[in-house]
């Protein structure tokens, strides 16, 4: 009979691990426009739904009496609504006032662009704020807390609880959110374990059923931080389970191309270098040719702050392809920079008798063509290029080392077409984007990773200042001394022209002086041309021109005969005008720190100090003054790197959201270093002794490592 019962209770619950896949329709409470609203937020299926944490919890088990509240001080008080009002002091902006008492005293809430709120409360009800107290006019405030509408006022035994704060969007608000939440885990909550028992037991986890409930429904805000730990490391795992599945299905079936390392083209390629390299450069060398000469397929890469010297690094493993007697192909995000790679790396294969050429968009089609003739002839042995040569038109005799430059700035599948034009190639990604040790970890788990941290050469100092916009004219005056000493200028604008939204830029952050308007490079360009610099000549560089257009005005740049040039990001990387010395950038709290030290980068690259200013109107000791006042203190790239992700989430901080990569829903990568680390440990070990997840035991973490991650899997779809 017991025997009887087990069963069938083992039963229930793999029927309601299965129902983990199904529609989140199918859950009690989800109506159709409830649906729509959840499927807005990217829950699709019962896992997103149980898997959709808090971003924080409340704990009403411990509020604090008005009287009791200092200055400074983080507290959840409940009191009554004495009186709602609201004001529209500019278009499009809306402030809510909420004023509460208790039996100790009052507190004003102010809510931003939250006009609802002024029809949802009314004099009576009851509520708790959680946020910061501040003080002001005499009286205690809240700025922007988080408010809960309580449904009873007969004594706090009705609220004394841990409240979880979903997030949610129009269509479902937070009591909903957690009705729905309630009846899923009370439903299919009780599921069987992906995890192998034996990493359950090693890390001293909480089962998945109970890591579920615990999150969404803590007894306090232990349980609720450790079940995060849980689900966060679940998340890792999976995540670097599906690199490693996603590489070994990308060269399992392949021969590594093999290279000889010690050929006559690399010992005169290193005779024309003009510098030695140095230790760090050596390093990373040593890593590389390693590879190379390895009977495995390379994956490695090469980080490296703006002027580490990751160029020569590359140039050294050129030769090596030339001593292998097959090519390579060198893939830029822009021609501007694929141009320049040419013109610094060139020089050097000619010196070590290493043929090359460049491919761009604008390559005259003559051009082109006799180059690709050479390329498909086995002619040319390396290759510098954008996008232009995925075109069918450019095919290799026998490529067998691909370098991919700023590969973040590539689409998924942009990066996988020129992988695609030879197999078995050696793979080495470059970027001067600073990126976090977590961050390498956890994104790059797949991959080998080197660094260059200190500059060859330490150049010029570059000073950087924040700018209110009512100063500006202090950038203007530094623009006109150093172009009356012979010197040029970037002014950075966030978009293109005036229709642009910014939709791909940062979010405005909260504390802006003003609802500042975005400059726009083409209106830019001409305002500053007629009444700021009418005597001097201003460029246009964006991303929409015409690539040839492009070069020519980089050319003219480069050649001096542009003093001002007015430019979105498309100068971030790799630029090098040595004779540029300030920089101007406009809505500077738009764009991201990397982003930021990338541009600040273009200045200061010659004998000449630069000098960077950065125009906001963010005021003193908001988020977005935070990051801009960073980068007056610091040159480090990995320091604000380290800081940026602090802020921000990781996908906007290398652009995944516009380059079809995944990111992390519940890990904090600026705190989760040791889950992270071992996330990464336990997954390079499965995959040693199980590389397919095919045994019984890996099997269910096979399975979701899929679900969570299908972007990784070819013909793969969430389902």
């Amino acid at each position: 009979m017991g025997g009887d019962l087990s069963i069938a209770s083992a039963g229930e619950r793999l029927s309601r691990s299965c129902s983990y896949s199904d529609s989140v329709r199918r859950l009690r409470y989800v109506s159709g426009a409830r649906g729509e609203a959840l499927e807005r937020l990217g829950i699709m299926r019962v896992r997103d739904l149980l898997l959709h944490v808090p971003r924080r919890h409340l704990d009403f088990t411990h509020t604090t009496k008005i009287a009791y509240c200092d200055v400074g001080q983080k507290v959840t008080v409940v009191g009554t609504v004495d009186r709602v009002s609201q004001r529209q002091p500019r278009p499009r902006m809306n402030i809510v006032t909420v004023d509460i008492f208790d039996d100790t005293g009052t507190l004003t809430a102010t809510f931003f662009r939250q006009p609802w709120l002024f029809q949802q409360l009314h004099a009576g009800d009851i509520v708790a704020l959680s946020g910061e107290i501040l003080f002001y006019k005499g009286f205690k405030q809240m700025k922007a807390p988080f408010l809960e509408q309580l449904e009873s006022s007969h004594g706090q035994s009705d609220y004394a609880r841990i409240l979880p704060v979903h997030p949610v969007g129009e269509g479902i608000t937070a009591s909903w959110m957690r009705r729905i939440m309630s009846a899923a885990l009370a439903d299919v909550g009780d599921l069987c374990d992906f995890l192998p028992a034996s990493l359950v037991a090693h890390h001293g986890f909480m089962t998945l059923a109970r890591a579920l409930r615990e999150i969404h429904y803590p007894d306090d805000l232990v349980s609720a931080s450790a079940a995060r730990r849980r689900l966060a490391y679940d998340e890792l795992l999976c995540l670097q389970l599906a690199l490693l599945a996603r590489r070994r299905i990308d060269v399992g079936a392949h021969e590594p191309k093999r290279h000889m390392v010690g050929g006559p083209h690399l010992a005169a390629l290193r005779r024309a270098l003009p510098f030695e390299l140095t230790d760090e450069q050596e390093d990373a060398v040593s890593d590389i040719l390693a590879d190379m000469a390895a009977p495995h397929i390379m994956n490695r890469l090469l980080l490296g702050d703006v002027g580490t010297g990751k160029t020569a690094v590359c140039a050294v493993a050129l030769a090596v392809v030339a001593d292998s007697g097959t090519q390579a192909a060198v893939m830029a995000p822009t021609s501007v920079l694929a141009r320049q790679y040419a013109d610094k790396v060139g020089p050097l294969l000619d010196r070590a008798d290493v043929s090359w050429t460049l491919i761009t968009g604008s390559t005259p089609a003559q051009e082109r063509a006799a180059a690709s003739e050479r390329i498909a002839a086995g002619k040319m042995s390396v290759v510098f290029g954008t996008t232009a040569i995925l075109s069918e038109d450019i095919a290799f005799a026998e490529l067998s080392f691909v370098v991919i430059d700023e590969q973040h700035r590539f689409g998924v599948n942009q990066r996988a077409s020129l992988h695609q034009k030879s197999l078995g190639a050696d793979l080495l990604t470059m970027t001067a984007t600073p990126i976090p040790r977590t961050l390498a970890l956890s994104l790059y788990g797949d991959v080998d990773v080197s660094r260059i941290k200190k500059r060859p050469v330490p150049g010029a100092r570059v000073e950087t200042a924040v700018l209110t916009p009512e100063n500006l004219d202090i950038a203007y005056a530094a623009i006109r001394a150093a172009v009356e000493q012979g010197h040029q200028a970037y002014v950075i604008c966030p978009t293109i022209d005036p229709n642009d939204d910014g939709a791909a830029l940062d979010d405005v952050v909260e504390g802006a002086i003003t609802q500042e308007s975005l400059h726009a490079a083409t209106i830019t360009r001409d305002d500053l041309a007629r009444y700021v610099f009418p005597d001097y000549t201003v460029g246009l560089l964006n991303g929409r021109m015409p690539a040839a257009e492009k070069d020519e005005t980089m050319f003219r740049f480069h050649a001096g005969e542009i003093d001002v040039l007015v430019s979105t990001t498309v100068v971030e990387v790799g630029v090098d005008v040595p004779n540029a010395t300030v920089m101007l950038v406009y809505n500077a709290d738009r764009f991201g720190l990397a982003t930021l030290h990338q541009l600040r980068g273009r200045v200061g690259r010659g004998a000449h100090a630069g000098t960077v200013f950065l125009a906001s109107a963010a005021r003193e000791g908001s988020v977005a003054r935070t990051r801009l006042s960073a980068l007056e203190k610091t040159a480090d790239g990995f320091e604000l790197a380290d800081l940026d992700l602090r802020l921000r989430h990781e996908g906007e901080v290398l652009g995944y959201r516009q380059s079809g990569g995944a990111t992390l829903s519940i890990a904090d990568l600026s705190c989760d270093l040791d889950l992270i680390e071992s996330a990464h440990a336990d997954a390079r070990s499965i995959a040693h002794v199980d590389p397919a997840l095919e045994s019984d035991i890996h099997r269910p973490l096979a399975h979701e490592m899929r679900k969570r991650f299908p972007i990784y899997f070819d013909g793969a779809a969430r389902s």
